[in-house]
């Protein structure tokens, strides 16, 4: 069992995190044209699970699951790296970058109702009332974005469905490494083999809709996914899950609710994107609902189950 983050090593991790997811949905948006979205899925947990396995070996964890572990490491494969990943690069194809970021935002939401219902994990006082301000921020983003969607509407609606389809995938497999069982298996190993499984499971996927591989001849289009499997994936995930260890899967998701703003933020920078009232006034109160969250004491212990 990993052993829990102290609060600063938690700051720096979210830090990290959020700083590489933000920039994720800009390099995305280059992997989706001449491979289907689901062989790019694919391709980036095939080179993950590969970073994982080496960097486990090298850690000395071992690579061999508990026999007790497969079903756990199969359903956190499978509904983290196959349909979350699948669910958002879909969405792409229908709505903004910047919209899917704001509607996965809402993960922290059925993290915390799952967290109670699955684990007993009752959500504090505090996280509850830091998390007005939070939804409100990005209910904000959320109108701006819609607002700015030139789309059609069932295009729009297509794309949040999808999106609202992968936060479900991601919030199952997040509350699930707060489990005794999930939390037995040292992290590097499960995440190897987490990752091992959602590729088996994206190439299934990619194979009965999309058919034979099909692969991009750009450079950049290899570098965008070597930096997706690395960097956003192998690295960021290493250092998301013992945050969701140490302080809950509810609070965990916060990173989530940034991420939309280090998004708009780089694309000020790289794309040109102009900040509207509207958009400055979420991020503040965002901004305002996880520095509330993250300094407010630890997620109260499990409350027994009846059974």
């Amino acid at each position: 069992m990993s052993a829990p983050l102290s609060k600063g090593t938690v700051l720096v991790f979210f830090c990290i995190i959020t700083l590489i997811w933000g920039s994720t949905w800009i390099v995305i948006r280059d992997q989706l044209g001449v491979v289907p979205a689901h062989w790019s899925v694919t391709y980036r947990f095939i080179i993950a699970a590969a970073a994982m396995a080496a960097y486990t070996r090298w850690q000395g964890s071992p690579l061999k699951l508990p026999p007790d572990a497969w079903k756990v490491a199969a359903l956190f494969g499978f509904c983290q790296f196959c349909v979350n990943f699948n669910a958002v690069y879909l969405a792409e194809h229908h709505i903004t970058s910047g919209l899917v970021a704001c509607v996965f935002a809402l993960l922290l939401i059925p993290n915390s109702l799952l967290a109670w219902a699955w684990t007993g994990h009752k959500p504090t006082r505090a996280f509850i009332l830091s998390a007005i301000p939070a939804i409100g921020g990005i209910a904000l983003l959320f109108w701006n974005e819609v607002q700015s969607a030139r789309a059609p509407l069932d295009e729009v609606l297509l794309g949040i469905g999808l999106t609202l389809l992968g936060v479900m995938g991601a919030s199952v497999s997040n509350v699930l490494q707060t489990t005794d069982k999930a939390k037995a298996v040292p992290l590097p190993t499960m995440l190897t083999w987490g990752m091992i499984f959602g590729a088996a499971f994206d190439a299934l996927f990619a194979l009965a809709v999309s058919g034979p591989p099909v692969f991009d001849p750009r450079p950049g289009y290899w570098l965008g996914l070597a930096y997706l499997a690395l960097f956003a994936s192998a690295l960021a995930f290493s250092l998301y899950m013992p945050i969701i260890r140490t302080i809950g899967a509810g609070r965990a998701a916060y990173s989530s609710v940034i991420v939309p703003i280090i998004a708009m933020a780089l694309s000020t920078v790289f794309e040109g994107y102009r900040w509207t009232t509207l958009a400055a006034a979420g991020a503040v109160l965002a901004m305002a609902g996880m520095v509330w969250a993250l300094t407010s004491r630890r997620e109260a212990e499990p409350v027994p189950l009846a059974d």
